[in-house]
């Protein structure tokens, strides 16, 4: 059994990149934060589209940035890393310029723009996940995944405050808004750019068509599908029973969403790093079997009726997100551990795959089980996500060997980086 992990500022900053990449990846959640939530704002009000329309095309644009992770996951295991994570935040900046060049009433370079920020959103954390897997190993790795996870949150976080208040002032302050979110990528990429992260041993061993890691992550890419369903159930699930089904003031759902945010941003890492005395997909299975019981806790309290059921639903969100932080600190850690380097980006870009799939579908699984009450909703939410940790769980005594081996390997090799980093 391994030591906790001992999570020390400068050797998280170091193993997450070094100081300017950890700025680039602050500056770009900021910009991600200005623009995600008020996206569809900006078709509606700005160029005066129709709300399904608007929805229609951003829904688009998702799917479309999956259907590029194939060629995102072949480019990093040529060796590509810095400038993948940089690439993946210069085609949101195309994205955004096309925004603000749109006319009022064009659908359709709405839709080239939501195509071009949706690549970029699909493909950053891949590309993200394979240079930290470059430049850190072992338990360092995981700790510095789970810190960039901590920062994205708190500067999305800031991000979402700083649009909001912008919201008060109309077209040309949404117009504004979109042109700091266009400079924002644009400095993030230049940062990324300048730390020149390139995996040469990784180049070396590539090769096409070599997919060894498929099968025995058959069963983690699709506990993942659900897993990932976490993610939306403080955005949509519970404003959506709070608000449409308890008749709830909107005051609960927002609280719970800063206080969902807050708890990801101060848990994340040392939450990591206490899981980190077992195996990863032992805490993976773990944060299945918690997220399950949240699940039942919602059940719960919608049970308990207008008085009391709003405080309950508040109190097991906590549940929840120590379930998310738990899966979102053991997932891609364990990818990155049972993926050989050469295949490491297709690994990455599978597992995104996963992810944004889940994404993308749970609105509209959640909001379909709502109509047919609490128990459709959270009793098949509580059962897909207890299977989903079987499955992990069964592969256990694999994994754990796999972990081993990578482990192995990772104190024999050393870190694939281009002599001219800016890592110190």
């Amino acid at each position: 059994m391994a030591t906790t992990t001992r999570v020390q500022p400068r050797v998280l900053v170091h193993a997450s990149g070094g100081p300017r990449y950890a700025v680039a990846v602050a500056v770009d959640s900021l910009g991600t934060g200005l623009l995600r939530p008020f996206l569809l704002l900006y078709g509606v009000t700005v160029l005066r589209l129709s709300t399904p329309v608007t929805g229609l095309a951003m829904t688009v644009g998702i799917v479309a940035g999956l259907v590029c992770m194939p060629a995102v996951g072949r480019w990093l295991d040529r060796g590509a890393r810095s400038a993948v994570v940089a690439a993946s935040m210069l085609v949101r900046v195309l994205g955004v310029a096309l925004l603000v060049a749109t006319p009022v009433g064009n659908l359709w370079l709405f839709a080239t723009a939501a195509l071009f920020l949706g690549i970029g959103n699909q493909a950053w954390p891949a590309a993200h996940a394979a240079l930290v897997a470059t430049v850190a190993h072992g338990r360092e790795r995981d700790a510095a995944l789970a810190g960039a996870r901590a920062l994205r949150n708190a500067a999305l976080g800031v991000g979402a405050l700083l649009a909001a208040a912008c919201l008060a002032g109309g077209t040309t302050a949404l117009r504004a808004l979109a042109v700091v979110t266009g400079l924002a990528y644009l400095s993030a990429a230049a940062l990324a750019w300048s730390v020149h992260v390139y995996a040469h041993s990784a180049a070396a061993a590539v090769k096409d068509g070599d997919d060894k890691p498929a099968p025995r992550m058959l069963a983690l890419l699709a506990a993942n599908v659900i897993y990932v369903f976490c993610l939306n159930v403080p955005e949509i699930a519970l404003p959506l029973v709070l608000v449409t089904q308890m008749h709830a003031s909107s005051v609960w759902s927002a609280a719970i969403f800063v206080a969902n945010t807050v708890l990801v941003v101060t848990l994340q890492v040392p939450v990591t790093a206490l899981m980190s005395r077992f195996p990863r997909r032992t805490v993976l299975a773990l944060s299945g079997v918690v997220l399950t019981a949240s699940y039942l806790g919602f059940l719960a309290a919608t049970s308990l009726g207008h008085g009391w059921g709003a405080p309950a639903i508040a109190a097991v969100s906590v549940v929840c997100t120590l379930g998310e932080i738990i899966y979102a600190g053991s997932a891609t850690a364990l990818v990155t551990a049972l993926a050989p380097a050469h295949v490491l980006g297709r690994a990455l870009a599978r597992f995104q795959l996963s992810t944004g799939f889940g994404l993308a579908v749970s609105p509209a699984v959640i909001t379909t089980l709502a109509t047919h009450g609490p128990v459709a909703l959270w009793g098949s939410l509580a059962a897909a996500t207890l299977l989903s940790a079987s499955a992990v769980a069964k592969e256990e005594d694999q994994g754990t060997r796999l972990s081993a081996d990578v482990a192995r390997g990772e104190k024999a090799g050393e870190p694939a980086i281009a002599s001219g980093d800016g890592l110190t």
